[in-house]
C-alpha cells in the first residue's frame, strides 16, 4: 500500500509525542507453529501481540524486555526478515514536493520491498555471525552498494574506504577477513555494511550486547554521533536498562509478546507505572551504596508463562504483587492507555498503587 499524504500536523498515537514520525507500526502480531514433540499435533506460539507504536524520525525509540519477550521477532517482522501474521508497518517518506509518501512495509509485493531495502537496515547483535567469514570485509560492506545502485566499482570502493573512515577503521583494512579484527570493529564494520546505501531507519538489534562495557561505550557514542551527523531513526532493542537510557529519548517496555509501558526516557526512570517496569528497574544496580542500600528491591515471582498458552487477561498477572490478587487482571486484558503522567501504561491498577520506590 502506498498513500501520499499532507505535509500537516497530525494527532499523536498513544504514548507518542508530536512531531515527524518516520515509521508507525499498527497492530502487529506475530504467530509461530510449532510441532508438539513427535506428534502431528502443532501449537500456535504467540510471540508478538498486537503491537503498535511510532518512531519519530531523527531519533531512537529503546525497546526493552528480559529474553524472549519478542523484541527481536518485531524488529524482524518490521524489517519483513520475518512474515508478519498480521499488522501494519507503515514508513513515512518526505517528498520533495512537500508532503509525505506513506508505504506499508506488510503488504508491499516483492518489488516494492526490494525498493525499501535501501531505506532501512539492521545492525545485527553477533558481528561474526554476520559477516560472511569467506568474503573480506570491503566487500561485504560494498554488496548492498551492488545490489541497490548503479555505482561503478571503484565508486565503491572509495565509498567502503569512506564508511570505514566514518566508523573510525583504517581504509586499508578493507582488504582483511572478518576474524582478523576484535569484536568491537566487527560492530564498527556492520555499522558501515548499514550504513552503504545511505538508510535512514536502522533497528539496531542488541548491537552491544556481545561486546566489552569499555568498547560498548565506543560504539554507542559512534551511532549516537552518526544520527546527529546523517538525521538516522533508531529502533534500539536491549535488555540493558543503562544501555538504553542512554541512547534513546523514548523507551517501550515489552512483556510476553506486548507492549505494557512506554514514556520518555527520563520520565520511565523516574515515575514508572506498570509493576514489571518498576521489578525492572529495581533489579538494575545503582553505582553509589547509599541509593543501592536504600531502594526497595522487587522480586517476582513464579516462571515467565509460555506463548503457547499465555494467561488470561494481563499476561503479567500471575507474577504481579498486585494483579494476582485481583479479578480484573485474571480476566480482562488492560489496553495501552495515556495517562496524565504522560506516558502510556498497560495496567488496571498504574495510579491507584505504587510500589518502587
Amino acid at each position: 500500500m502506498t498513500t501520499t499524504e499532507p505535509a500537516t500536523d497530525r494527532e499523536p498515537t498513544v504514548g507518542e509525542p508530536t512531531g515527524d514520525v518516520a515509521v508507525s507500526v499498527r497492530n502487529l502480531t506475530k504467530t509461530f507453529r510449532r510441532r508438539r514433540g513427535f506428534s502431528r499435533e502443532y501449537d500456535d506460539v504467540s510471540a508478538v501481540a498486537d503491537v503498535s507504536f511510532d518512531v519519530t524520525r531523527a531519533t531512537t525509540l529503546g525497546l526493552v524486555g528480559e529474553s524472549g519477550c519478542g523484541k527481536s521477532t518485531t524488529a524482524r517482522c518490521i524489517l519483513r526478515l520475518i512474515e508478519p501474521t498480521s499488522g501494519q508497518v507503515l514508513m513515512r517518506r518526505r517528498l520533495d514536493g512537500g508532503g509525505f509518501d506513506t508505504i506499508d512495509i506488510v503488504s508491499a509485493d516483492r518489488a516494492a520491498l526490494r525498493a525499501l531495502r535501501s531505506e532501512m537496515q539492521i545492525i545485527f547483535q553477533d558481528p561474526l555471525a554476520s559477516l560472511d567469514p569467506r568474503m573480506k570485509v570491503g566487500d561485504s560492506i560494498a554488496e548492498p552498494m551492488t545490489v541497490h545502485s548503479r555505482m561503478a566499482r571503484d565508486e565503491r570502493r572509495a565509498r567502503v574506504a569512506e564508511l570505514l573512515d566514518v566508523v573510525g577503521l583504517n581504509p586499508s583494512h578493507g582488504n582483511r577477513y572478518p576474524h582478523e579484527f576484535s569484536g568491537g570493529q566487527r560492530q564498527r564494520i556492520g555499522v558501515a555494511r548499514a550504513l552503504a546505501v545511505n538508510p535512514g531507519f536502522i533497528v539496531c538489534d542488541e548491537p552491544v550486547s556481545a561486546l566489552d562495557v569499555s568498547i560498548q561505550a565506543q560504539v554507542l557514542n559512534l551511532l549516537d554521533g552518526l544520527q546527529k551527523e546523517l538525521g538516522l531513526t533508531y529502533l534500539f532493542i536491549a535488555h540493558d536498562l543503562a544501555v538504553v537510557r542512554h541512547i534513546s529519548e523514548r523507551i517501550a517496555v515489552m512483556y510476553l509478546g506486548k507492549i505494557v509501558e512506554m514514556a520518555a526516557s527520563e520520565e520511565l526512570f523516574s515515575a514508572p507505572m506498570h509493576p514489571y517496569t518498576q521489578a525492572l528497574l529495581s533489579s538494575a544496580p545503582v553505582p553509589d551504596p547509599d541509593t543501592e542500600r536504600q531502594r526497595q528491591r522487587i522480586l517476582l515471582g513464579g516462571e515467565v508463562p509460555s506463548a503457547v498458552n499465555p494467561p488470561t487477561g494481563c499476561r503479567f498477572h500471575p507474577r504481579c504483587p498486585i494483579g494476582s490478587e485481583e479479578e480484573i487482571c485474571r480476566t480482562q486484558e488492560p489496553p495501552l492507555e495515556q495517562k496524565p503522567s504522560g506516558h502510556a501504561v498497560a495496567c488496571h491498577f498504574a495510579e491507584v498503587r505504587q510500589v518502587y520506590h
